[in-house]
């Protein structure tokens, strides 16, 4: 009897792993383009995931976990309060860090040149483009933390594809979708999502799981991550919104109210480890993906503070350098550099509250000065470019690279 209540107790105290039903397959390729062995693979029915329901479930965390997560939590909020005294751009400069880590989760690498052209409206590099869709995901989730719904998600999705998918942005999927295999169907991939049908209930218990205050923030979130993840309630995008969801639940817990914690820096620093952590979350252990994230905020924290010490080096090294009065459109002109380090005349003008016309007193003397380097060689529609900044984000990038290796 005793050893019945114990195995009743820990039934009771385990977090619900994902079960499968049989689904029927209805293929989408036209059977006369596919092999004879990839008709045979790909016919018949496949398993898809059964998703539990979670806005009540109770979170049972052993100790060690939960001492990790009060001490990244504490880390977090050191980090957000510090940059959060001072009047710099490491707001801008550590949300577009963020979002160009999380889309190289999803081998989406850009340099950080091309992702600031692109935020010019440049559409000549693809990846740098979805980049900069990240930014704007990444935007609308930290916005929108104090609003968090199933709208909030669905922006969010819309900021991520507006430019590169338009078709699917904003809108929950109607199709099977699935991680790993083939693309011509779901029978060998490695995970199957729960069917289209039962997306909009998961995701409105999800929410509801969010708003949740009995479990410590940090942890709320890394659950809410991986159960969003599990749903994968788009047909695309579902990674890079997850981790969207993850700085938004940051700033509505309070954990940061000035800037971005780069987490997918540290996430970036063993990939491996946090898809696993994911599987497990599907197998009924919640303690890998608070583990994971937790890490993975206490890594990104200390790349963070790389970059900005490395960047307060080089805005300190241009003062030395340029010879304009104090209040001078040059020297305004360096502040922006730090967040925007490719421009041209009419970014310069919008920036400084200036004409295009009076852009080149401003941007000459830091040309000058050997910050500015002109890389297009026309005459006309001319742009600029701050190495030093670019190189100091290709080497936070780098880091987080290597630290992953």
């Amino acid at each position: 009897m005793p050893s019945l209540m114990a195995d009743a107790a820990r039934d009771r105290n385990r977090w619900p792993a994902v079960s499968t039903e049989v689904v029927e397959w209805i293929p989408t390729i036209p059977a006369e383009l596919l092999s004879r062995a990839q008709r045979v693979r790909y016919r018949g029915p496949y398993r898809a995931a059964v998703v539990p329901h979670i806005a009540s479930v109770t979170a049972h965390l052993p100790a060690e976990t939960s001492s990790l997560v009060a001490e990244a939590s504490a880390v977090i909020t050191r980090f957000d309060a510090d940059l959060g005294r001072e009047l710099a751009p490491f707001a801008a400069i550590l949300l577009r860090s963020e979002s160009t880590s999380s889309s190289q989760i999803e081998n989406l690498s850009s340099g950080a040149k091309q992702i600031a052209l692109a935020e010019l409206g440049s559409r000549e590099k693809r990846n740098a483009t979805q980049i900069v869709g990240n930014v704007a995901a990444m935007t609308a989730a930290i916005d929108l933390a104090d609003d968090l719904d199933t709208s909030a998600i669905l922006s969010m999705h819309h900021a991520l594809m507006e430019h590169t998918d338009p078709e699917i942005a904003g809108r929950w999927r109607d199709d099977q979708v699935w991680i790993g295999g083939s693309s011509i169907g779901p029978h060998d991939a490695d995970f199957v999502a729960p069917t289209a049908e039962h997306v909009p209930e998961l995701m409105a218990d999800l929410i509801t799981f969010a708003h949740r205050t009995d479990i410590a923030p940090l942890a709320l979130t890394a659950l809410a991550h991986a159960q969003f993840e599990t749903i994968h309630p788009f047909p695309d995008g579902n990674g890079r919104t997850g981790r969207a969801l993850i700085q938004s639940m940051l700033r509505a817990n309070g954990l940061t109210q000035n800037v971005t914690v780069p987490v997918s820096a540290g996430l970036l620093v063993d990939t491996r480890g946090y898809f696993a952590a994911l599987d497990a979350y599907r197998s009924g252990d919640p303690s890998l993906i608070i583990e994971t994230l937790s890490h993975a905020a206490l890594s990104a924290v200390a790349n963070g503070l790389q970059l900005v010490a490395d960047l307060r080096l080089v805005r300190e090294n241009w003062g030395n350098r340029v010879r304009a009065r104090q209040g001078s459109g040059a020297q305004r002109l360096l502040d922006i550099l730090l967040r925007q380090p490719v421009v041209d005349r009419q970014t310069t003008a919008v920036e400084l509250g200036i004409s295009p016309d009076n852009a080149d007193r401003a941007i000459q003397p830091l040309v000058d000065a050997g910050i500015l380097h002109e890389f297009t060689g026309f005459s006309r529609n001319r742009m600029w470019h701050a190495a030093e900044v670019t190189d100091a984000l290709d080497e936070f990038a780098a880091r987080a690279a290597r630290r992953g290796g």
